[in-house]
């Protein structure tokens, strides 16, 4: 079942000399819950895919549809509502609010949605990311990889279609990146969320349902590794 399509998809910052094509004529689709490895050089336009998919930035051309959702067609309010619900992010900065413990920062996108906590998925998930013992702790006294944990619970509590990780391992020893991405990996099969995960670490790419490679702003390879 297909639950992520991208037709023509292009991305234009800048004017005349200094335009800069971020992206250019991308078209890909991705079945559900399928675990998807992005890799490429630095400014291939990796992080404007994952940005637009997302939808944090708008295309200069061309559509993405989430679960036949053609999410550019949606307004401000509802765009805002599906980034909330159906999409969840996580970044190499772990973007935490310092001054809100583990539990609250994980809670954050579903009370600014105007829900209440799911307490049986968030023991659920305090449990698997093992932060049962840290749930009242802020930030500032966690490890990286704890941290890290914290923002993958956040991105996970609305229990997306899709989860969005951008070098997701990118400030970690390769002990807390392989643990990060078990996490996801774990998410992935037990939810079934589809995963899309940006990174330069090849061991991560291996590990992929799926592997496709951005150069200069457009797809160079598109490899399943297993089925």
């Amino acid at each position: 079942m297909e639950i992520l399509k991208v037709e023509h998809l292009s991305k234009i910052y800048g004017s005349g000399d200094n335009q800069v094509k971020a992206l250019n004529d991308v078209s890909f689709s991705v079945e559900k819950g399928q675990f998807i490895a992005i890799i490429g050089p630095s400014g291939s336009g990796k992080s404007t895919l994952l940005h637009l998919l997302g939808g944090v930035d708008s295309p200069t051309s061309g559509k993405v549809y989430v679960d036949g959702t053609d999410v550019y067609a949606q307004n401000n309010t509802q765009l805002a509502i599906f980034r909330r619900r159906q999409v969840g992010l996580i970044y190499q900065f772990y973007n935490l609010i310092p001054v809100l413990n583990v539990v609250e920062n994980m809670t954050l996108p579903v009370l600014m949605d105007g829900r209440s906590v799911n307490e049986e998925r968030l023991n659920e998930l305090l449990d698997v990311l093992s932060l049962k013992e840290r749930r009242n702790h802020l930030p500032n006294q966690l490890s990286g990889g704890q941290q890290q944990r914290v923002s993958i619970g956040r991105a996970l509590m609305n229990a997306p279609s899709v989860v969005l990780a951008d070098e997701p391992t990118g400030n970690l020893d390769s002990k807390n990146s392989q643990e990060i991405i078990e996490l996801l990996k774990y998410s992935n099969k037990t939810y079934g969320q589809t995963l899309i995960v940006i990174t330069h670490d090849e061991n991560i790419a291996l590990q992929a349902d799926r592997i496709i490679a951005i150069d200069d702003g457009k797809i160079t390879r598109d490899e399943v590794i297993r089925r």
